[in-house]
């Protein structure tokens, strides 16, 4: 597909990128992504717009990685969209059948008219060579849009709610533990929903909010017509920039402290700490393993174990695992091999994946699921679906969920804990008490 490119300079890069937020409203199909100048050395871009799908592919988990795959080779263009969490039912003999409330597809994938790449000043347009008419109208029209979006009045403040409460909580971690104990699995990310019905919210202004107080390096605002994703996750599922393929599961959270000192201490606490670091090691052997299906033989390796990356709200333990892969791989192909990421299922995946759906009390759908984007050359990269807000605007229903890895070592209250704190910055933005 030919694309027309244009590229300028813009001096406040910062309201550019609110104002093109803004007014992507108006299409249908948005992905928004933005790493927020986190120093992280794995990234092409800044930030970059999709909008306005030329074609596109939504479907069930049935037979989606297929279906993937033939559309992104016979497209042969950039491709964005998501994969849910749910399409583990296409890879094994799993099922879906809690409770979901926001009906977003399995997967989605468009190939967008219009596409904006920021790197540092520089904006580079790519549009498709026949809406290339439509580049220099568009340009006036962003700079007419304010920064920030309408605040929209709201009637009915927002009452959240929980699905599974205290108590009932300690009955299913306790449930867990004794699967642990038994050998069934070694760790298992047991996810809680807090939902809010009967509730509109404006999903500009929420995701500004959440991004302004988290600062994470994946944060995506997705709009598919009348369901909307605004997250602020800190988390990659995987890249491939042509031969090179990394991998990097989060695992291991401690709070922010007030003072450096005290930070510091937290910091150096987290990354001697032997639940957490066995949590993040017990993931990095599974991904090691997920990558081995498609890597080059011995190419395997971490490259960095339990590495401590601190963000606006929390410490967290990150390691890096890359690999080498043939030419001849299709891309679809490595995502096949290792989805969902290990960081969202636990050890044993299968086992783990099984228990999840037994304990847990809604569908995952693209929570815990991956947003990215594929390039005309087949490279690819993916986030992971947390610390996210999720909102049907039709159905009024607004949704955040949470969870820990829990581990033999686990300890109900702290877990508890640890999903109030990643709940924070979620239940902050959409109550207003920033």
């Amino acid at each position: 597909m030919q694309r027309t490119r244009k590229t300028f300079q813009i001096s406040n890069i910062s309201e550019f990128k609110s104002q093109l937020l803004v007014w992507a409203q108006q299409f249908k199909t948005a992905v928004w992504l933005d790493s927020n100048d986190y120093h992280q050395k794995h990234s092409n871009f800044d930030a970059v717009l999709a909008i306005d799908a030329f074609s596109e592919i939504e479907t069930d988990y049935k037979n989606a990685f297929q279906k993937l795959k033939e559309y992104q080779t016979n497209v042969n263009d950039y491709i964005f969209g998501y994969l849910g969490y749910d399409l583990k039912n296409d890879l094994e003999n799993l099922t879906s059948n809690n409770l979901d409330e926001l009906d977003f597809p399995d997967l989605f994938f468009f190939q967008p008219k219009k596409i904006f790449f920021i790197k540092g000043t520089t904006v580079t347009i790519k549009y498709i060579s026949q809406f290339k008419k439509e580049i220099e109208t568009d340009l006036s029209e962003i700079n007419l849009y304010k920064a920030k979006s309408k605040k929209q009045k709201v009637n009915n403040p927002i009452k959240i709610k929980l699905r599974i409460h205290k108590d009932e909580y300690y009955q299913k971690l306790n449930s867990i533990l004794n699967h642990i104990h038994r050998g069934d699995i070694y760790e298992v990310s047991f996810c809680q929903e807090f939902y809010s019905i009967n509730s509109t919210i404006n999903p500009v202004e929420i995701y500004q909010n959440l991004n302004e107080i988290s600062k994470p390096p994946f944060a995506t605002f997705l709009k598919l017509d009348d369901k909307f994703l605004l997250s602020a996750s800190p988390e990659r599922y995987l890249k491939k920039d042509g031969e090179n393929v990394i991998s990097q599961p989060i695992k291991g959270t401690e709070k922010r402290a007030l003072n450096k000192e005290e930070d510091l201490k937290l910091i150096a606490e987290l990354e001697q700490n032997p639940k957490e670091r066995a949590e993040n090691i017990m993931i990095v052997d599974l991904v090691r393993n997920d990558l081995s299906r498609s890597a080059v033989k011995g190419s395997v390796k971490v490259d960095e174990l339990c590495k401590v990356y601190t963000f606006e709200q929390v410490h967290q333990l990150i390691s890096t695992i890359s690999c080498k892969v043939d030419k001849n791989v299709h891309p679809v192909d490595l995502i096949k091999d290792t989805f969902p990421m290990g960081s969202m299922t636990g050890a044993p995946k299968i086992s783990a994946m099984k228990i999840i759906e037994e304990l847990e009390e809604t569908k995952r759908g693209l929570y815990s699921g991956a947003v990215g984007y594929f390039t005309p050359k087949g490279d690819f990269d993916f986030n992971v679906i947390i610390r996210s807000i999720l909102y049907n605007k039709t159905k009024k229903y607004v949704s955040y969920s949470v969870g820990g890895a829990i581990t033999a070592k686990s300890i109900p209250e702290k877990e508890y804990e640890e999903c109030l704190l990643k709940a924070k910055a979620m239940k902050q933005v959409l109550l207003n008490t920033i």
